[in-house]
């Protein structure tokens, strides 16, 4: 993905011009290098279905905190049932 994006063949997902439209979750961690608010969120992804500030964790959270990030992506596709 870094390698992409510096030759220019990747693009973030969703911009404020041109949102994404997949229902999207987010968890935000504490530790993450830039803290993303809800009403962000809501500008990038107008179909957020779940958004959540986690207790623990940081840009790497699958290798930080596993539990508290897979219990997010659970709640988000719950609502998606």
């Amino acid at each position: 993905m870094y390698w992409e994006s510096g030759r220019g063949g990747w693009s973030s997902p969703g911009t404020i011009e041109a949102p994404l439209t997949v229902p999207v979750g987010l968890s935000v961690m504490p530790g993450e290098y830039v803290r993303r608010s809800r009403r962000w969120a809501e500008r990038r992804y107008p179909s957020l279905v779940h958004f959540s500030e986690v207790a623990r964790g940081g840009h790497f959270a699958l290798l930080e905190q596993p539990e508290l990030l897979v219990d997010d992506i659970r709640q988000t596709f719950r609502s998606l049932r």
